[in-house]
């Protein structure tokens, strides 16, 4: 295949960029073909004698862009990627190579550190993803190191992103600063290039705006109304904040629970437990929202009934349930999510057995003449397959979502198009058509009714439907008994283990029936529902409760009987025969389904015909396919190009596919294409959308505004000197005279694995030189005598929870006089252990007037928080030092104080500390002796290399006594390994 043809656009944009003799950041609107703009540069810079890096490029980025390198005719060797599966030495001979490598920010860190990458041979560095360079990344790290050795290299920097430049205090500034740049360019949609290139060709598109069913609708303003309630709670609960950012406008959006957290993080620890149930709300109705939209009824439904399954409570305790549960919108939420799926009756009336006992009568006349039941399917649907396994009274109705329709009338369209024009194999394109959804699941969703959509022409979601209501069946048991905890009924391994066990759990329920009823009886009375409200259906005659929100919370008990009624009712049931394609059920991201040919699908549940499989089963023409694809990133455009369809359906809306298709027709002159854009009306999926669009161009507006009033003053060619700050402290007319001046620079030995955080990146913006090494004992080694190990808060947590901090401690207390344990919290969040509500518990709990209950419940708080664990620590070890930091800005200013005046710390000496170097110089070991050595009580794997290296023999170390034990290994592990040795002990 040959390569998509550049837009005159796209190649100024190139022309204005590839300059080697500056450095550029290029901000561009998603969607206008950023990758093969960067893959252009790239196929310029290729060259043996150019070596060009490639940075913070995610995984699928990079095999996107080397196939479409390789398009370009950049091959041998063309893109190659450095991970961490790739040596040291392997590393080191690529670099002197040179050519196009994309290498991850952490070992290109870590070998421009180590000088294994030579940063003078560097040609030119392309970062991509720019919005996410801040001060303490590791991408503002390397462009400092980079600059510091070469000057005459350049830097591209690119981003489609321009919201993220016009959040926070002058983004734009500090990106800039950061990648050391001179030259802003900046691209949006309206740029009149792109506008006049763009507009020359464009696509038929046809708008369909599907509106809602009144049982939808409901659901929809419902959850609006939700939100706005839960938002207003929020703010009320904290009103000494500013939140005016939260608003149900933002609310749509996926970012809506970090904008949420974010704001809330600083004053996480004073925030009560029912700001925080408000916060995760917040985030389960947003989710409501979309799934609305793009579940099936049954799915939808059983995500909510998990909702209101994981808010029971047998004590009663009203805190624990989520506020919007007991308001009136979720009572219309949860009743019309049932009413779509199914309506129950306590006896089927007179007139409905009258109808099935004629339609029986049809069915039988119809089976004797030979003749099709056309009275059963028309009046009854598709009921023969699914009437003996249905509980009685109830009644399916197996409501579609309203896009599933209009999908196949639009298939049906396109067919008909393709019979009545058929195309000439000289005209450009091809009669595949692609239909494009917002995730998998969705997907997936799309080809199980594409897959069935021949089987029910009146209705064409019933079959897939009658499905999904026969594995909501076998699900609905496991609701309250732990075994499937999954929200989507649909998918097929949740519904196989529901069949695995549902004999037992059936045979369990059956005994305990009369037990359970009674309960929740008891239940309902208590919450104030009514008896006649048990079989939960929407013509209950019962009398109404005296509030809709308590009606939702006393609908559990309902929700437990109801469950144990169809458990009752599948022991006398078989297993449901597995379908055609699984519902919800997972597949590649790419799949391609033919529904032109009749029943060709449905021989995947026939038997096997050996004559009729050339007819049904092979490869498949682009002319009779439909390819269903989630949207993606920049590898779209070559979905199109190797594609080339003249019938796209977006079946959810999206702006960034939609500039893709502008980009596919202007480079494909003589190409039509019709594009179907599917969008609810006047729902959460269309407000999204527009908002999108103007949150986009509001950004691009300010962005260019900024450029215009924003001075610039690094220059690049001349990086500020890194002198030593001793030179500083010696000269400083508050030291003594007399004292010796040292070039020396200061630097700090930090562990490998660390390079995953920040602090690396502010040590050397501190002015320390990081040296990196693999470390056994400590994380960073400030002096010979100071070792230090960083723990962030959660990593804490689970150290204590393993034991590992404590042996760390033990560690560092012997091979070094000054160990620190440095617990760092996040930046912009609670400098907190322990939360308010927790001290208040621990208060509670302390002065209580029951003197036993006092005790007891006071050991087991002091054995299970955090401080309380830190005493015991500092106990064990006094030498041991805690540092508190705020943040890694603090912390790299208490390194750079605890150094001052200090000598530096050894390297060779730091690594040797744990014995690692010793391995080679001892040559072959015995493995046995090493086995048997590690199997020791007290030897670990941190600590068994220096043991090696102290010891010759086991033989030499079972004549130690208790002390020289002790002072090898550390006082509790040494006292366990000789008691082991002499006396067979274990303590």
């Amino acid at each position: 295949m040959a390569a998509s043809t550049l837009l005159p656009f796209q190649k100024k944009i190139i022309n204005d960029t590839v300059d080697p003799a500056s450095s550029d950041l290029v901000l561009l609107a998603r969607g206008l073909g950023l990758r093969k703009i960067i893959c252009s540069m790239l196929q310029i810079y290729h060259s043996k004698q150019n070596l060009i890096l490639l940075v913070n490029a995610r995984p699928e980025e990079e095999a996107g862009m080397g196939e479409e390198l390789g398009i370009m005719g950049v091959r041998r060797p063309g893109l190659r990627i450095v991970g961490y599966e790739m040596g040291k030495r392997e590393r080191c001979e690529l670099y002197r190579k040179g050519g196009l490598l994309s290498v991850t920010s952490r070992i290109l860190i870590v070998d421009m550190l180590q000088r294994d990458l030579p940063v003078e041979l560097i040609t030119g560095l392309l970062v991509l993803h720019a919005e996410k360079v801040t001060p303490s990344s590791l991408e503002a790290f390397i462009v400092r190191l980079y600059r510091e050795s070469n000057t005459d290299g350049f830097l591209k920097a690119f981003s489609d992103q321009p919201e993220f430049f016009t959040s926070g205090m002058f983004p734009l500034k500090t990106v800039i600063k950061e990648l050391q740049i001179r030259k802003v360019a900046i691209y949006p949609r309206f740029q009149e290039d792109i506008n006049r290139d763009l507009g020359r060709r464009k696509a038929d598109i046809v708008e369909l705006h599907q509106p809602l069913n009144q049982s939808m609708q409901e659901i929809h303003d419902a959850i609006v109304q939700c939100i706005s309630a839960t938002l207003a709670d929020l703010k009320r609960s904290n009103a000494a904040l500013d939140l005016e950012d939260l608003n149900v406008e933002n609310a749509y959006f996926a970012s809506f629970d970090s904008l949420v957290r974010r704001q809330l993080d600083p004053v996480w620890h004073n925030v009560g437990a029912k700001t925080k149930q408000l916060a995760n709300d917040l985030g389960t109705l947003r989710r409501l929202l979309s799934y609305l939209l793009s579940y099936d009824a049954f799915t939808f439904h059983s995500y909510l009934e998990l909702i209101l399954a994981a808010n029971s409570n047998p004590a009663g305790m009203k805190q624990n349930y989520s506020p919007w549960l007991q308001s009136d919108a979720a009572n219309v939420i949860f009743k019309n999510a049932k009413r779509r799926c199914y309506i129950q009756n306590s006896q089927p009336s007179a007139a409905t057995q009258e109808e099935r006992q004629a339609e029986d009568d049809w069915a039988a006349l119809n089976e004797v003449e030979g003749g099709e039941n056309t009275r059963t399917n028309s009046t009854r649907g598709e009921a023969e397959g699914w009437e003996p396994w249905m509980p009685k009274g109830m009644e399916p109705v197996l409501e579609e979502l309203p896009k599933w329709s209009l999908l196949a009338e639009i298939l049906k369209e396109i067919e008909t198009d393709m019979i009545a024009r058929p195309s000439n194999p000289l005209e450009p394109g091809s009669n595949a058509v692609l239909v494009m959804a917002t995730d998998n699941r969705t997907c997936a969703l799309l080809r199980e009714f594409l897959s069935t959509l021949h089987l029910s022409p009146h209705s064409p979601g019933r079959h897939m439907m009658l499905r999904r209501l026969q594995n909501y069946l076998w699900w609905k048991p496991n609701l309250f008994a732990g075994t499937n905890t999954s929200a989507g009924n649909g998918d097929r391994a949740g519904v196989s283990q529901g069949k695995e066990k549902l004999p037992e759990l059936s045979e369990a329920m059956k005994k305990k029936d009369a037990a359970r009823a009674a309960a929740s009886l008891n239940r309902r009375r208590v919450r104030g529902g009514s008896t006649a409200a048990a079989t939960g259906g929407d013509r209950s005659k019962g009398k109404e409760r005296e509030g809709a929100g308590k009606e939702v919370l006393g609908g559990i008990s309902e929700l437990e009987m109801e469950a144990d009624k169809i458990a009752e009712f599948l022991t006398t049931q078989k297993p449901p025969q597995p379908g055609i394609t699984t519902a919800g059920g997972q597949g590649s991201s790419t799949a391609s389904t033919s529904v032109f040919p009749e029943g060709a699908l449905m021989n995947f549940a026939t038997d096997f015909d050996q004559a009729t499989f050339n007819e049904h089963y092979g490869l498949l023409t682009p002319d009779q396919i439909v390819v269903v694809r989630p949207y993606g990133d920049d590898g779209d455009d070559q979905l199109l190009a190797e594609l080339r369809p003249r019938w796209i359906v977006m079946f959810d809306p999206n702006q960034n596919f939609i500039r893709r298709i502008e980009v596919y027709r202007s480079s494909n002159p003589g190409l039509a294409v019709r594009v179907y854009f599917m969008m609810h009306h006047a729902t959460s999926e269309e407000h999204k959308y527009l908002v999108g669009l103007r949150r986009e161009k509001d950004a691009f507006e300010k962005l260019i505004r900024e450029k215009a009033t924003m001075f610039i003053t690094i220059d690049v060619r001349n990086p500020e000197p890194r002198t030593s700050n001793r030179i500083v402290d010696a000269l400083s007319s508050r030291n003594a005279s007399g004292q010796v001046i040292s070039n020396e620079p200061q630097k700090v030995i930090v562990d490998l694995r660390e390079f995953r955080s920040s602090l690396p990146s502010l040590l050397h913006k501190e002015r320390l030189q990081v040296v990196p090494a693999t470390l056994t004992v400590g994380d960073y080694i400030l002096t010979p005598d100071i070792c230090v190990e960083r723990k962030s808060v959660p990593d804490l947590v689970q150290s204590f929870a393993s034991g590992r901090l404590y042996s760390q401690c033990e560690l560092m207390s012997v091979h070094y006089k000054q160990p620190f344990l440095l617990i760092e919290f996040e930046e912009n969040k609670s400098f907190s252990l322990q939360t308010i509500a927790e001290t208040k518990i621990g208060k509670s709990a302390k002065y209580t007037s029951a003197p036993q209950k006092t005790a007891a419940t006071s050991d087991r708080i002091f054995e299970n928080t955090i401080q309380s664990k830190l005493v015991l620590l500092t106990l064990a070890f006094p030498r041991l030092r805690i540092i508190w930091s705020s943040s890694p800005y603090q912390t790299s200013k208490i390194f750079a104080d605890l150094k001052k005046k200090m000598p530096e710390p050894d390297v060779q000496r730091a690594i040797a500390i744990g014995a690692e170097e010793e391995e080679a110089e001892a040559g072959e070991i015995n493995a046995l002796a090493e086995d048997l050595l590690r199997s020791l009580p007290g030897v670990t794997t941190k600590n068994y290399r220096y043991v090696m290296s102290k010891v010759g023999s086991i033989k030499e170390m079972c004549g130690m006594s208790l002390k020289e034990m002790q002072d090898l290994l550390g006082i509790g592990p040494g006292k366990k390994c000789y008691q082991f040795l002499h006396h067979g002990l274990i303590i």
